[in-house]
């Protein structure tokens, strides 16, 4: 099936019978008729649902979706995009490891990353999304772990090659995370591209209308764990009676792990209810992301021509820097997001937000309606002005989340707005 039907029909099937839209199953434990049945079940002896913190068969559908929209063997819901984050390091790092990462990343990554997975331990390197491969390369130490990237970088709108990050991480037997949120699946699939896990706030495009959070984990199965830097993965774990997850879960090792380890502690499963709206936004989210990249070129092109604009960012641009690396991964589009400074700095950047009538300044990104915000005071506030100039955020940069309005409406509004400066 092409990626646009996959949206639609992958994950459920039903049968004589069934509902033929996925049902809600809000149940946090299922019944058995055997002590010995639910013991193998624990022993991870037998597949099947015995308590939703584990799986969940609603959960397990829409997983099952994302994983064949990227092309994996496998994928783990979770509660939010930043346990999703969480979930994808801390499932191969343990305290004295180290990850070499993009300082080009949201916000909340960066403090998720630079300060909490920190304090537990776990050293971060930071370096630029355009560095060069031996700059990627000397990062990297004798205990580094991963190696993790966003494919649009949000808010700068960066484009990572993931082909040479990839190539640069497998050098050094380590794979590549990559966050694919602003992109999605329908325009970049970043395994093939050479990237082994992929993490996505579901919360933006794949839900599409700001009315559930959540995230999710996907498995590649593509990298090899037995080459002695992963014992975690290829050594008995004693919780599971000696299991080893190489040997008993193949080239799903990871993902396993990540569920039965990861979630049975931690507990940050995404809710049925969540699941089930998150499919609903999956099943548009080809027609969504074509009006969506659609809207925010006009816009993009729009803006490059204002006397009032300072500078715009936006990969679909000819005058981007990333123009051509995007058009190689991306050739049907990138993302709706528009990062753009207006002249006069963070007040002229307030003045114009708050003269915006159909766009509304939310902390939200992503999703059907227009909105904007400004990162510098807000999702970035924590960091230092080295720290945001690291990660491509100037203090008049405003984020533009283009939605699925008609775009003569959407620039009208902004014409106007700009008027007011």
């Amino acid at each position: 099936m092409k990626i646009d039907t996959k949206c639609v029909q992958s994950g459920y099937n039903p049968s004589n019978g069934e509902p033929r839209v996925l049902p809600i199953v809000q149940s946090t434990t299922y019944s058995y008729d055997s002590a010995e049945t639910m013991g193998k079940l624990f022993d991870l002896e037998e597949d099947g649902f015995f308590y939703t913190r584990l799986a969940n068969p609603t959960l397990d559908s829409v997983e099952k979706k994302i994983a064949d929209l990227e092309g994996g063997v496998g994928a783990m819901l979770t509660s939010s995009g930043q346990a999703a984050s969480t979930f994808s390091v801390t499932n191969i790092a343990k305290a004295g490891d180290h990850i070499v990462c993009s300082s080009a990343v949201y916000g909340g990554t960066f403090n998720l990353f630079n300060k909490t997975l920190r304090d537990l331990g776990i050293d971060f390197t930071f370096i630029k999304p355009d560095s060069t491969e031996e700059e990627i390369s000397v990062a990297f130490k004798d205990n580094t772990k991963a190696c993790f990237i966003e494919a649009v970088t949000n808010p700068s709108l960066d484009v990572s090659d993931i082909e040479l990050f990839a190539k640069v991480a497998h050098s050094h037997g380590v794979p590549l995370i990559v966050d694919n949120t602003f992109a999605t699946p329908i325009n970049l699939r970043p395994f093939e591209w050479g990237a082994d896990i992929v993490v996505h706030s579901t919360s933006k495009y794949m839900d599409g209308h700001a009315v559930a959070l959540g995230g999710v984990v996907v498995d590649s199965g593509n990298f090899d764990w037995n080459n002695g830097k992963f014992p975690m993965l290829t050594q008995p774990d004693e919780t599971y009676h000696g299991v080893v997850y190489t040997d008993h879960f193949g080239k799903c090792a990871y993902i396993a792990k990540a569920r039965v380890h990861l979630m049975r502690d931690f507990g940050s499963q995404a809710a049925p209810m969540n699941a089930f709206l998150l499919n609903l936004g999956l099943e548009t989210l080809a027609l969504r992301m074509e009006r969506h990249c659609a809207n925010a070129q006009k816009v993009a092109e729009f803006l490059e021509k204002s006397e009032k604009v300072e500078w715009v960012n936006y990969p679909g641009l000819k005058s981007s820097k990333y123009y051509d690396l995007a058009k190689k991964m991306m050739p049907n589009g990138t993302c709706g997001v528009i990062s753009f400074g207006v002249k006069g700095g963070r007040e002229e950047a307030s003045k114009f937000m708050e003269a915006l009538s159909l766009a509304k300044i939310v902390t939200h990104v992503a999703d059907a309606r227009t909105c904007v915000l400004h990162p510098a005071s807000t999702t970035h506030r924590q960091m230092t002005d080295t720290q945001l100039k690291d990660c491509g955020v100037e203090p008049n940069m405003i984020r533009l989340s283009v939605g699925i309005e008609n775009s003569d409406d959407i620039i009208q509004d902004i014409e106007q707005a700009l008027k007011s400066l």
